[in-house]
């Protein structure tokens, strides 16, 4: 199954969990909604009916009261009788109230069909054989008209009594069948106050299991599979860590440790060595002939034959013995416990034979061949750096003798070791001193002879030793982190000499500067570059940056692509220098960001005899036309070569046999030299005719 399919399934997966889980909880919410509503309505009707029944007692209560007041009113002397009629109006008229209250709590109809159910309220109301609502009625009437007669013969009442005597009397009847009436109406109340609620437990009961048969659904069908996928993933995430913890230590490609293991755990294994009074030998390896592997049978190739070498230093060592892969194709063994020198020697030559024993990748036999670097401890170093380091140098020499075997640090590496050190002295000094200086070189068109740019070189002229090679010490001062610092002296330098030709109104084209991908890692160097050319006064259209194709390569995480749109949106030109030698693939030969294309020297030399180069110049120089990108040829030291440049239709070249570097006062006579001749106006002598 293709990745995609994976993902999409994956992805549906987790939008039906999602979907699941959420519809789950929205029934579960609803649910409990439900149960929360019929408890509130449970109550509610409970407390309904407890009302309802209060009245009805209290009615049962006031009948026989309204019955014993009138009896005794009628009893009782002239004088007491006032208080008794009060006594009996008052509960006459409370009766009358809690009634009516009665009639609608209970929402009764004397023309509702409900009142021929026997069990209804209504019934026992409207119906046969309480009739409560006439009983109760005429209980009212009867209190009514007896409180009446009694106030009109007390003379409470002014209108008086006008009905017959025999009318004010109440009937003991009718007040036990009202009694009768509220006792049979308080058991429907209470009946159907049972009934309703029995119903609504048993919904409630229906809502709760139906509420547990959701969660158990959910439990089984949603909260199980994400248990088991987040137990999945933590699993994963396990292996991950697992697996990022071996990575961190670990070359990914041979499984040998990684520089980072080695720098961590070197200096314990050298206390364990100083502890035990053993020597320990580093052992540093490179393949003699690993980058002509990759170019004629690719990278597969490579990558087998470093897989192999690997597992050659494995088998070659012991368990208490360190392999590691410091990066490319370069490896380092720690042996522990290695004995005098010559059993390091035979130990060496062991390891170096099997690891230079053929290698068969489909078909094709590869000899890689390798070298070694010994360094002892505690004889040639006491730490780890320093053993490294003499290694590495040991490695170097073994490389000069041809390859193919090993060599053990001496005096004579510690001399030039020495003399490195010193080196990286006097270049701090220099740069102190700002001692480095600018060489140019111009750069011109074979077709008129114009000059089309000038190249700051930078050279230092020592004040004991005289001129250092660049060869010599830009090596030394890129691995120290000097070149920075040396660049903004040179680039300042060139700057500022340049713009006092454009003053001069001296034409010199554009200058270049090689700008090395250091420089432009600094976060404020085009601040740098802008700030010198506004104070020296050089428009940045006068001004190159020639950079590799490794720095145009470089991830835009470094800023480094950034800061060159910045740098060229300024106006100033890019260059891509030694082109044709790197990796740069045809998107980056883009005339949005390259101006000039630089055809490297090795490309240039011999270009008249050599047809490969011919086609491969011939190649790049159609190429930036169609780009619309200008080009020049560096390296062009013969008559022959630039005849051929000239042929191909590469105009622009650089080289020996235009000008060889100069300083700036050779360089300023140059181009003072080369400036086109003002044309001089010549007075006739004589009249005119």
């Amino acid at each position: 199954m293709s990745q995609q399919p994976v993902h999409t399934v994956s992805g549906k997966l987790i939008l039906l969990i999602k979907a699941g889980y959420w519809l789950a909880l929205l029934i579960i919410a609803a649910m409990v909604a439900a149960s929360f509503v019929l408890l509130q309505q449970t109550m509610a009707t409970q407390q309904h009916n407890h009302t309802l029944l209060d009245i009805v007692g209290t009615q049962k209560t006031l009948s026989q009261r309204i019955v014993f007041l009138a009896s005794e009113t009628g009893a009782a002397s002239r004088d007491k009788q006032p208080a008794l009629v009060s006594a009996l109006k008052q509960a006459t008229a409370e009766f009358e109230t809690n009634y009516d209250l009665l009639l609608k709590q209970t929402g009764a109809d004397p023309e509702s069909p409900a009142k021929l159910d026997a069990k209804s309220i209504d019934s026992v109301l409207f119906a046969k054989p309480f009739h409560l609502d006439y009983f109760s009625v005429g209980l009212i009437a009867n209190g009514d008209r007896l409180i009446s007669a009694l106030e009109s013969r007390l003379n409470l009442d002014n209108e008086g009594y006008k009905g017959g005597a025999e009318r004010v009397n109440l009937d003991a009847s009718v007040a036990n069948a009202t009694l009768s009436g509220y006792a049979a109406l308080g058991q429907r109340i209470s009946a159907e106050a049972d009934e309703r609620s029995e119903k609504l437990l048993a919904l409630h009961r229906t809502l709760f299991y139906a509420t547990l048969g959701v969660i158990l659904l959910v439990a089984l069908f949603i909260f199980r599979p994400m248990s088991n996928a987040i137990l999945r993933k933590t699993r994963e995430l396990v292996d991950a860590r697992n697996s990022m913890a071996f990575i961190a230590v670990h070359d990914g490609l041979t499984g040998l440790h990684n520089r980072t293991f080695l720098t961590d755990h070197f200096d314990t294994l050298i206390k364990g060595a100083h502890r035990r009074r053993e020597r320990l030998a580093v052992v540093q390896l490179d393949l003699d002939r690993f980058k002509q592997i990759n170019d004629t049978l690719g990278h597969a190739a490579g990558d087998y034959v470093l897989v192999v070498t690997a597992q050659r230093m494995r088998d070659s060592c012991r368990a208490s013995d360190l392999c590691a892969r410091l990066g490319g194709d370069e490896f380092v063994m720690i042996l522990n416990g290695a004995g005098s020198t010559e059993d390091i020697n035979m130990l060496a030559r062991r390891i170096l034979a099997h690891i230079n024993e053929p290698i068969v990748f489909q078909g094709t036999t590869i000899l890689p061949g390798a070298s070694g670097g010994i360094a002892v401890y505690p004889i040639d170093a006491d730490n780890a750096q320093d053993l490294l380091v003499h290694a590495d140098l040991a490695l170097y020499s073994a490389k000069k003798m041809g390859g193919g075997n090993f060599s053990f640090f001496s005096e004579e590496l510690r001399r030039e070791l020495d003399y490195r050190k010193q080196l990286e002295h006097d270049i701090k000094v220099a740069i102190a001193e700002r001692a480095f200086q600018v060489y140019f070189q111009p750069q011109v068109s074979l077709t008129d002879g114009t000059i089309s740019g000038i190249e700051a070189l930078v050279r230092w002229n020592h004040h004991e030793r005289g001129m250092i090679s660049p060869g010599e010490f830009i090596p030394v001062a890129e691995k120290c982190g000097f070149m920075p610092e040396i660049g903004r002296i040179v680039i300042s330098k060139a700057i500022n000499e340049a713009a006092e030709w454009n003053r001069a109104g001296i034409a010199f084209g554009r200058l270049a500067v090689n700008v090395s991908g250091t420089e432009l890692r600094e976060h404020d160097f085009d601040a740098f570059l802008f700030e010198t050319l506004e104070k020296a006064g050089l428009p940045p259209q006068k001004l190159s940056l020639e950079i590799v194709e490794s720095v145009i390569l470089d991830d835009e995480k470094t800023g480094i692509a950034a800061k060159l749109r910045h740098i060229r949106a300024a106006g100033v030109h890019l260059e891509l220098d030694d082109f044709g030698t790197g990796y740069a693939s045809l998107s980056h030969v883009n005339p949005n960001e390259i101006d000039r294309l630089k055809i490297d020297r090795r490309f240039v030399q011999n270009i008249h005899e050599n047809g490969d180069n011919s086609k491969i110049v011939r190649a790049i120089t159609e190429l930036a036309r169609g780009l619309g990108i200008s080009i020049v040829a560096e390296g062009a030291e013969t008559e022959a070569e630039l005849d051929s440049l000239m042929a191909i239709g590469c105009d622009q070249v650089q080289g020996y046999s235009i000008a060889f570097p100069m300083p700036q006062d050779k360089a300023l006579e140059w181009l003072t030299a080369r400036m086109p001749k003002k044309a001089k106006l010549r007075v006739l002598q004589g009249s005119l005719a």
